[in-house]
């Protein structure tokens, strides 16, 4: 069946853009049954997407615009039919919507489209579908990779006013809700029921719960609670011809067939829009606490790390850092103080627990064995809320801090955890006085480093020294060059560096099957010109 699908693709696509397919006559049956892809399988993939042209530019930048259809008097006519005072044509209105949280993608799309329902998702979808009109899903417009908004004039299909809670199991802890629920919303609905989202991220007060499926967002508590593709139990997702895909489980073990689920977890809405989730969350702890320690070197940060894991176990929640000049923003711009002396690295960690007592003894018991072992030279411990939220802002708002210092490049690494902060001091040495700041923050627990380099205004020659040199370190180290914000428009053609052609073909196969007319979210995610 696979076999004749994509058979049927390639016919599809060869009627819809023959100059394409030069290569498609040498494809045999054999070649769909290669464990590893063959040569013309990859040439197939390669040739569907002969229309992405090579970038002039940065590989960051956006290809040239695909032959889509442009949005007529009569769409626009269907679209304010099904969807009465929720197609947005204002453009002081869809302004926001084409523009990225860190303003540096900004897409000119006239329509922006606001369902309520799965059903309207899928009228949408169908339309657009039959038409040729490339549509860019769009959740909380906080993703930093471009992938959230229209490269050209893609329409913006939000999922904004989707944001119902459907049900809520207070025995296993099983919430399903519309895909355009916000994070925080849904975090302080479980609190009052005792429960907590089991991720936690610094945008969870716009972010919204579909958008972080679609990026498999990590944040804040994967060192506890794991990743999305555990703690996600069922999706509904609309495909691109409107087809309603029901995998709405609320089972923790089924194991009957392929998971596909797991397809549209991290795919940045490229094989589907999400329009429900099921999601298992965990009990709300009796007890958190929070500590802000500083060390004087990385070594010793690391040294401390193992200390945590081995004697605080069960109950540790997070182990995040930040180094110094990740404070001197966060003084500078933010006016955030210090909680304690300066050193050259700092540590938040949180442990969350059902027993005060005992969590409290046994924390006690980490910080004598660090400070004996000198591992930190000083530190905080923080109990009550606000103390805690206080302590959490100074990892939480560097973000923030890093739009007051200028223009930020930011890369979101991968790597083993003793090599997570040796990227930064080479990164520094590399590119000298040319940047105006070289910072590193991130998930230690994790192995996920955020580093960010500033410079006064938007700077290509530094951009040029900055790639591909970040991207072969990583791959050098065995990395991913994207750990936690996916690859969108930015990084789409960076994806090599951590995949090999062969699982990259495959996706593009994948593709190809499920959105042969490539209308969702186009020029994001799969490379330009797939090897």
């Amino acid at each position: 069946e696979i076999q004749a699908i994509l058979m049927n693709t390639s016919a599809r696509l060869f009627r819809r853009f023959p100059f394409t397919l030069t290569c498609a006559a040498r494809l045999s049956p054999a070649d769909f049954h290669s464990p590893f892809l063959a040569c013309s399988s990859g040439q197939f993939v390669a040739s569907t997407r002969k229309l992405h042209v090579e970038p002039k530019s940065s590989p960051a930048g956006a290809p040239e615009r695909l032959p889509f259809s442009k949005v007529t008097d009569e769409d626009l006519a269907y679209f304010r039919k099904i969807l009465p005072g929720r197609t947005i044509t204002d453009p002081d209105l869809v302004e926001s919507s084409n523009v990225d949280w860190l303003k540096t993608v900004k897409g000119s799309s006239e329509v922006l489209l606001r369902p309520q329902t799965t059903e309207e998702v899928s009228q949408i979808l169908r339309y657009c579908y039959n038409r040729n009109l490339a549509v860019n899903p769009q959740g909380g417009n906080t993703g930093l990779v471009g992938g959230s908004v229209p490269v050209y004039d893609e329409i913006i299909l939000s999922t904004s006013l989707m944001n119902n809670i459907l049900t809520f199991d207070n025995i296993s802890g099983i919430l399903t809700c519309q895909a355009g629920c916000v994070l925080e919303n849904l975090s302080l609905y479980l609190e009052e029921r005792d429960y907590i989202m089991p991720l936690d991220l610094g945008a969870k007060g716009s972010c919204q719960i579909g958008g972080n499926v679609a990026t498999n967002a990590g944040g804040l508590r994967l060192l506890r609670y794991g990743s999305l593709h555990g703690t996600v139990l069922g999706l509904e997702v609309v495909l691109a011809d409107g087809r309603v895909l029901d995998c709405l489980a609320t089972l923790r073990k089924d194991n009957t067939g392929y998971d596909l689920k797991q397809l549209f977890i991290g795919s940045e809405g490229t094989l589907g829009v999400i329009t429900a989730v099921s999601i298992l969350c965990p009990r709300k702890p009796k007890s958190t606490n929070v500590v802000f320690l500083g060390c004087e070197t990385f070594e010793e940060l690391l040294k401390t790390f193992q200390l945590c894991r081995g004697m605080l176990g069960e109950i540790l929640s997070a182990f995040e850092f930040l180094d110094s000049e990740c404070m001197r923003l966060l003084n500078t711009h933010l006016k955030l103080p210090n909680p304690i002396s300066d050193c050259p690295f700092y540590i938040v960690i949180e442990t969350s627990g059902s027993d005060p007592d005992h969590d409290s003894q046994k924390l006690d018991n980490f910080l004598e064995e660090a400070i004996a072992s000198t591992f930190v030279t000083d530190g905080t411990v923080a109990t009550e809320e606000s103390k805690i939220k206080a302590l959490w802002s100074m990892r939480e708002r560097v973000t923030e801090a890093l739009t007051h210092d200028g223009f930020t490049y930011k890369y979101d690494i991968s790597l083993p955890v003793e090599r997570i902060y040796q990227l930064v001091t080479d990164m520094r040495q590399h590119l000298g006085d040319r940047a105006k700041s070289v910072v590193g923050y991130g998930h230690v627990g994790d192995g996920n480093l955020h580093l960010n380099i500033t410079s006064p205004a938007k700077d290509p020659a530094l951009l040029a020294a900055i790639e591909p040199f970040v991207y072969e370190w990583t791959a050098s180290c065995q990395g991913s060059i994207s750990a936690e914000h996916g690859l969108g428009l930015k990084k789409r053609n960076y994806i090599y560096y951590s995949k090999p052609s062969q699982a990259v073909a495959l996706m593009g196969n994948i593709k190809a099957m499920l959105d042969p007319k490539g209308i969702l979210n186009p020029y994001k995610t799969l490379p330009d010109n797939l090897k």
